[in-house]
């Protein structure tokens, strides 16, 4: 299996992505370590896990908070030994509209929540990674961008900055840093919102396959980034996008 027995903590792991990748590092051996903010959604995840074989062990951790973050990549390394693997797929709360009709705390908010946790996720993995890890990052955008998207694509852009600067400094003790980019996941989408079919029927009309990425599909791209085959990866972006977004 890819992650035999590697320590992987995954934060926003009660959402769908954070639950897909969480279930898929599982599925390839890695000990799994399922942080966010809402019980019940991550012991869902666990329970999956558990029944696949797999192990999972849950904490409510609110990724914002320097000290709870802290506190939780300790415990984990204290009784798994190490950390091997860190994944965030926390939501950044953005207000999408006109950037000429939105407030500056709204416009501010997506950005700051990705700065701030990005960092603080990273940093406390990269303390208990020695002589390899690997911290992947989720929903980098490329150069494309579109009207009424207030601060989330900068957002996006944000934690490529972030990416780039964290790769250069941890690569010097063996930790690689790579961001997951898709051009959206349907199955991510709740079924209550309204224009579900028409907002899946315009993110696939720009791939250049004709569909678009499953939860599947990014947690068999995650499990393999960040298994030992991808040891020359580093400060870099996987696009997983179907041909939406394109490299440049």
């Amino acid at each position: 299996m890819l992650l035999q027995d590697k320590v992987a903590v995954v934060y926003g792991a009660g959402g769908s992505i954070g639950g897909a990748v969480a279930r898929a590092f599982a599925r390839e051996g890695a000990r799994v370590h399922l942080a966010g903010r809402t019980r019940a959604t991550l012991d869902k995840v666990a329970d999956d896990i558990r029944a696949a074989g797999g192990t999972a062990e849950t904490a409510v951790v609110d990724a914002l908070d320097e000290r709870a973050v802290d506190d939780f990549t300790g415990s984990v390394a204290a009784r798994a030994g190490r950390i091997d693997v860190s994944f965030n797929a926390i939501s950044v709360q953005d207000v999408q509209r006109p950037l000429a009709e939105i407030s500056v705390e709204d416009f501010l908010r997506p950005i700051q929540v990705a700065a701030r946790t990005q960092f603080l996720t990273i940093r406390a993995a990269v303390r208990h990674m020695t002589g390899s890890g690997v911290v992947l990052l989720f929903g980098g955008g490329g150069p494309q961008t579109q009207p009424g998207l207030g601060g989330f694509k900068v957002s996006l852009d944000t934690m490529e900055g972030i990416r780039r600067q964290w790769a250069c400094e941890a690569g010097r003790q063996g930790v690689r840093v790579v961001t997951l980019i898709t051009g959206g996941v349907p199955e991510s989408i709740p079924d209550s919102y309204a224009g579900k079919d028409e907002l899946e029927a315009e993110l696939r009309g720009p791939t250049l396959l004709g569909r678009l990425a499953t939860l599947a599909d990014v947690g068999e791209v995650a499990a393999f980034v960040a298994s030992d085959r991808a040891r020359t990866m580093t400060s870099a972006t996987v696009n997983v996008s179907c041909g939406a977004i394109v490299d440049h």
